[in-house]
C-alpha cells in the first residue's frame, strides 16, 4: 500500500487493511458500497445510519456489513475481499 497510515480490521470475517481515519461512511465509500442499502454492525453493535459519518473505524475493529435484497432477504456477500 502507499505511504498513508492504515489499520487492520475484520470485515465480514476477512482480515482487511484500510486507510486510517475512516468513519463507517468513509469505509463504505472506500469499498464502493452504497450506504443506503446496507446495515453495519461494529464490534457486535448495530450502527445507526445517522451515525455512519460520526463513527470512527479503529485498528482491530470487527465489522459486519449486510446488504438488503428484494423479498426481505439479505446478503453479506458484498464482494469485499
Amino acid at each position: 500500500m502507499d505511504n498513508c497510515k492504515h489499520v487492520n480490521i475484520t470485515l465480514n470475517g476477512d482480515k482487511k487493511e484500510v486507510p486510517s481515519d475512516l468513519t463507517v461512511f468513509g469505509l463504505l465509500e472506500f469499498l464502493k458500497i452504497q450506504h443506503q442499502r446496507v446495515a453495519v454492525e461494529l464490534n457486535m453493535e448495530i450502527v445507526k445510519k445517522d451515525q455512519y459519518a460520526a463513527t470512527a473505524i479503529k485498528d482491530g475493529d470487527n465489522l459486519e456489513v449486510v446488504s438488503f435484497m428484494g423479498g426481505g432477504r439479505f446478503s453479506s456477500e458484498l464482494g469485499v475481499k
